[in-house]
């Protein structure tokens, strides 16, 4: 028994339960950003790592509306040698500005143009190079979108990528309307997301539902690594159909299923042991 536990603490990368030996340079620091998008100043948050640098980033985008917004993840990628930044999208969680899906598809386009800039590149230490972006749910979604829209991101990690069309699209707008309002509580009182409904959200969804199809994704990402998570949330069929689409070309793909729910709940660890032997690889196609 001792040896098995042994042998499952030696597969954990370390940076999930160790911090980092001082490196020579810059400290590790959590800085609050305001990142142009849209008219508005997104909410963000840099997690720089330590050491001299230039360092890989990693772009962390939560979901609809965020209620899991991975920042332990984004720790112990930190602690591996990544920066992380995080965003709240367009009005969501008290920003400003509409939140829509599409407004959700600029923003990240928007943060990993901040990410690229000189002047912030030398500020923070930032590799403009070595990107990676990671999204949860919805924000895989994104992910998935953005990594297809700009070639000069290395990879994807998706973590339960949400088909949109599929989970809030369907054609009895009522139903779709209520499974988006699960998501974002409206009707429960909360008012997480700005300038919107779940009736919109859902008819937006609809509208889009062909071209955000995530297996509609798989030519533009088949010859970059990509790591799709699922889980038993309801939200599988997408990323399955994604994974085939993308093996069916040949492409680079580590896929991962977990039994557990959409927030990964019971898996954390496990989910950050996937992310960090994921990002090992990115480190090694330098």
């Amino acid at each position: 028994m001792h040896d098995m536990i042994a042998d499952e603490i030696r597969e954990i990368p370390a940076a999930i339960f160790r911090d980092p030996a001082p490196a020579p340079g810059a400290l590790a620091q959590t800085l609050p950003q305001a990142i142009p998008s849209g008219g508005v100043n997104l909410n963000a948050v840099l997690y720089t790592a330590g050491g001299l640098g230039p360092n890989p980033n990693v772009v962390l985008l939560h979901g609809l509306p965020g209620n899991e917004q991975n920042l332990d993840c984004a720790q112990s990628i930190r602690r591996a040698g990544w920066n992380v930044l995080t965003i709240h999208y367009r009005g969501s969680w008290g920003g400003p500005g509409t939140f829509t899906l599409a407004n959700c598809l600029q923003d990240a386009a928007a943060s990993l143009n901040w990410l690229q800039n000189g002047a912030i590149c030398e500020k923070f230490r930032i590799d403009p190079q070595r990107i990676v972006i990671v999204g949860h749910s919805m924000g895989g979604f994104v992910a998935l979108h953005t990594a297809a829209e700009r070639r000069e991101v290395m990879g994807a990690a998706l973590i339960s990528p949400v088909d949109l069309g599929q989970a809030f699209g369907g054609g009895d707008k009522e139903n779709a309307a209520t499974a988006v309002d699960r998501n974002v509580g409206v009707s429960a009182g909360l008012h997480i997301l700005a300038g919107t409904s779940p009736r919109l959200l859902a008819q937006e969804a609809r509208h889009n539902a062909h071209t955000w199809r995530l297996a509609a994704y798989a030519p533009q990402l088949a010859e970059r690594p990509l790591l799709t998570v699922t889980s038993d949330d309801g939200f599988a069929a997408g990323g399955d159909a994604l994974a085939d689409a993308v093996q069916i070309r040949g492409g680079r793909l580590t896929h991962v299923h977990m039994a557990t729910d959409h927030s990964y709940s019971n898996c954390r660890i496990e989910l950050q042991t996937k992310l960090l032997q994921w990002l090992s690889l990115m480190t090694c196609l330098d």
